[in-house]
């Protein structure tokens, strides 16, 4: 007999071989019965999985909204904008004097500056302002039966039921994002079970209503990830004139002192700081846009999230509650793509031998370093970044391309 697992996966290939990645009723039904099958099988009780995911629900918004996600589908210059705005900063820094006794004690014991720990609060729900309204449950099964992830989302359905049967949360509470993240620092059930904590010691992991268990939880799961005390995320720096596009990226991390005898600066002009310290070089916005210099901490705030876009908005958030200045160099807006033009994108660069590596539509890392391939090999300045020039030389943008 095929293992539930099987089942899954054969249900999930079935339903992700249709085009529109349509999903009904009956399909979902049929895939529900094997997710209670697969929750039994993980020893997860019977009375957790039947009032739990009896009354789930297909929720076709989730869908949508896994094709849409801001982070890969927005430029940097419209997503920075968005959210590193003066209003979350003010908000912020009153949240990070509110916090002090709570973040300084945290600080001591995970090495998390506190006013990093109020930026992720910010970036992910505006400070506890708005923490989501779907289902958990009905995100995660709607993403399970749906296909694309199925694997991954049915996992995280059966650690949804394990905090459930913790009883850290009732079902009925358990609201989220549309990919089921929760709480206050829009945690995944994996990293909940793994990092979270009953700071208050009511008894719960409640990082719904919980402002300690949340900034706690973060803390934690941000040293868990390896979070270098006394270092910064990063910082913006300035280029000479002729700089060589090709060394941006983390491929291409170097030492401080290796950056500084290149040219690189402050934004004041002053030398980098001597320290023994490596970084990436990370161009978001292009050559007429912010640079910035990667540290280690970048990296770990991308294991939080993987997008260098949220990153950078953390870390300049966090910059800006503690009381740093705006950027020296605006971000440079792009044209708005779509998923199907990143696709095509990655198609047409694949063509042309710059392997830009999935044709996920996407628009990361490895689709930005074969756009700046291409761009060498046709004599512009090979920054990666997908402006209106090398958009429409690709036969990307469309007669109505709007801007971002």
């Amino acid at each position: 007999m095929p293992s539930i697992r099987a089942a899954l996966f054969a249900s999930a290939t079935l339903l992700a071989s249709h085009a529109s990645y349509a999903l009904d009723n009956a399909e979902f039904e049929q895939c529900m019965a094997q997710l209670r099958a697969q929750a039994d099988e993980a020893g997860i009780p019977a009375q957790v999985i039947s009032r739990s995911l009896n009354t789930v629900k297909l929720n076709e918004r989730v869908i949508e909204l896994d094709r849409s996600q801001p982070e890969f589908t927005s430029s940097f210059s419209n997503y920075y904008t968005r959210r590193v705005s003066e209003t979350r900063i003010e908000t912020g820094r009153k949240k990070y004097r509110e916090q002090q006794p709570l973040l300084q004690a945290l600080t001591r014991e995970y090495g998390i500056p506190g006013h990093y720990l109020v930026a992720f609060w910010g970036l992910e729900t505006n400070y506890g302002g708005f923490l989501g309204s779907i289902p958990v449950l009905d995100a995660l099964s709607t993403l399970a039966c749906e296909g694309r992830r199925g694997d991954y989302f049915s996992g995280e359905l059966m650690n949804a039921l394990r905090i459930i049967q913790s009883g850290d949360v009732e079902a009925s509470q358990m609201e989220g994002s549309w990919a089921g993240a929760m709480g206050q620092t829009q945690f995944m059930p994996a990293i909940f079970l793994k990092y979270a904590i009953d700071h208050d010691g009511d008894g719960r992991r409640n990082l719904w209503k919980s402002e300690d268990d949340a900034l706690a939880s973060a803390a934690n799961f941000l040293q868990g990830l390896g979070w270098q005390r006394e270092q910064r995320w990063g910082r913006e720096v300035t280029l000479p004139d002729n700089f060589d596009f090709q060394l941006t990226g983390f491929a291409h991390q170097r030492s401080l002192s290796d950056w500084a005898k290149l040219g690189v600066r402050m934004p004041n002009g002053q030398p980098l700081p001597q320290a023994d310290m490596e970084a990436a070089l990370v161009v978001p916005s292009g050559h007429n846009g912010p640079a910035f210099l990667a540290y280690q901490n970048f990296r770990v705030i991308m294991g939080w999230n993987r997008s260098e876009s949220y990153a950078i908005a953390v870390g300049r958030l966090a910059d800006r509650i503690a009381g740093g200045g705006a950027l020296h160099q605006a971000p440079v807006p792009a044209p708005k793509l779509n998923r199907e033009q990143v696709t095509r994108l990655q198609q047409t660069l694949n063509e042309q031998g710059h392997d830009a590596g999935a044709e996920d539509g996407l628009l990361g890392p490895g689709t930005r370093q074969a756009l700046a391939r291409y761009q060498q090999a046709n004599g512009m300045v090979a920054d990666g970044f997908p402006d209106r020039e090398v958009l429409t030389r690709l036969n990307i943008l469309g007669q109505h391309a709007q801007p971002d």
